[in-house]
């Protein structure tokens, strides 16, 4: 039989510990090679004991003086305990005994950046670049990069993972950063040519494939994005990123139902989620299919029950089906929790409108106006209530306001119009709409949209036609 590894390591370091507690005590017979402190010195810091750990590093170094190793590992110890000075005296030490370790440099600049001083970091790392080469080299780079990152040099974090796929194209980690760094910095045609080039090399690079797609994504070449990301599933059909962002293209293509298909393998490949549910019932949104809509958006409010938007979007499926009162409770469930979310308030009071509950649509109509003052759509939705309601005691006052609050809107102009038809005040009705129609003429027919019986007004008729006459219109 085999014996038990994690049994002979156990007994190994128990060895070592009575051993290490001899030659503390002073006890001659006893001896330690230097491999055997190496151990030790991993044994206390594994247990998180950094007092124990740095004292095995002390006798050891006294015992073996020029050991690299021991004064590297006892630098690292230092580090930990943020004495970044002395860490970096031992590791002067260090290299004047074997200066090509690369635990040195990375040591270092680990102290460098823990005492601020990014540059000496940076250029402790590009002199360092130039002794190593293979594996080493490239863990460099990463290191680089996550100073780059550190000090947001972005540009330059995304010229490291170029280079390490340079020289190893198929690195993964380095695929799998530079995506997001392509994305953030916006070097999408760089990464296009970097990932053909790893194409050519390597076609069946799923992660290549992947970045090439989001690339594409990133300039909106959705056609070439999606290509790319079907030779990514082609090569692992289990990719959900790639159906998650091939879906997202056909959403901007504005084709829906392939986007569903997309995104419900999605769900199929991982764990439901918020976001998936939330784009598919977007799209059975814009192809009017409500009921699957809601199905959807309520998936997705089940999982976030504190999104109030969610709640909106499922209002607006009943709206658009003439469910108002369905809608409204949606509504209701959106503005508990934000109350003053101007597009929520218009929502509820059009829908309010519609049940012929004026009142209260006019007051979430004022929620609008309060929160976007210089918004047209508010403005216009309490006046459009208040002559739909013949609530018209203040209706002027408020056409006043809003072509003042909006930067003189001309629409606002025929507002005032349509009050004075509605109040009976033909004389003034008709001089506001010269005044109107001399600031803009073509918005007469929001005022027929407003007031279609005043098509049969022969003094409206009669203006119109005049002004068809001089401005073409």
């Amino acid at each position: 039989m085999k014996q038990n590894p994690s049994r002979n390591d156990k007994e190994e370091i128990r060895e070592l510990l009575r051993l290490y507690e001899n030659l503390k005590n002073g006890r001659s017979h006893s001896f330690l090679e230097e491999e055997s402190f190496e151990k030790l010195i991993d044994y206390f810091d594994d247990k998180e004991d950094l007092p124990q750990a740095l004292q095995a590093a002390e006798l050891g170094i006294e015992i073996y003086p020029y050991s690299s190793i021991l004064l590297v590992k006892k630098a690292d110890l230092l580090l930990a305990t943020r004495q970044y000075k002395a860490a970096l005296e031992i590791l002067e030490q260090a290299e004047l005994l074997d200066s090509n370790d690369i635990n040195l440099y990375i040591l270092r600049t680990d102290a460098y950046l823990a005492l601020d001083q990014q540059e000496k970091a940076v250029e402790l790392l590009e002199e360092a670049l130039q002794l190593f080469t293979g594996e080493e080299r490239l863990e460099l780079l990463f290191e680089l990069s996550d100073v780059y990152d550190d000090y947001e040099e972005f540009e330059k974090v995304f010229d490291c993972l170029k280079l390490i796929l340079e020289e190893e194209p198929t690195n993964e980690e380095a695929l799998y950063k530079i995506c997001f760094w392509t994305d953030f910095t916006g070097r999408n045609e760089e990464s296009i040519k970097l990932h053909l080039n790893i194409i050519n090399e390597n076609p069946y690079s799923e992660l290549a494939w992947f970045n090439l797609g989001a690339a594409y994504q990133g300039l909106k070449l959705y056609e070439k994005a999606i290509d790319a990301y079907m030779y990514c599933i082609a090569i692992d059909e289990k990719f959900d990123y790639a159906y998650r962002n091939i879906g997202d293209a056909y959403i901007r293509l504005r084709k829906y139902k392939d986007a569903i298909e997309m995104l419900e393998k999605v769900l199929e490949l991982s764990r439901p989620e918020e976001v998936i549910h939330e784009a598919i019932g977007y799209c059975y949104d814009r192809m009017q299919q409500y009921a699957q809509a809601r199905f959807h958006y309520r998936k997705a409010s089940h999982m976030n029950p504190d999104d109030s938007k969610l709640y909106y979007k499922i209002a607006c499926t009943y709206i658009n089906e003439a469910q108002y009162e369905s809608g409204i409770k949606q509504l209701q469930q959106a503005l508990r929790i934000h109350r003053t979310q101007p597009e929520y308030n218009l929502a509820m009071g059009m829908a309010l409108v519609e049940i012929g509950e004026y009142k209260s649509a006019i007051e979430h109509y004022s929620h609008v106006i309060k929160a976007r003052p210089k918004n047209v759509k508010g403005w216009s939705a309490i006046l459009e209530c208040m002559l739909k309601a013949d609530m018209l005691d203040n209706a002027d006052e408020y056409a006043i306001a809003a072509y003042e609050a909006t930067g003189d809107k001309p629409v606002f102009l025929f507002y005032r119009v349509a009050i004075f038809f509605a109040l009976g005040k033909t004389k003034q009705a008709i001089t506001q709409l010269e005044y109107a129609m001399s600031k803009a003429p073509k918005l007469i027919k929001k005022l027929i949209e407003l007031q279609p019986r005043l098509l049969q007004h022969p003094q409206v008729v009669e203006l119109v036609t005049r002004y068809k006459r001089s401005n073409s219109l």
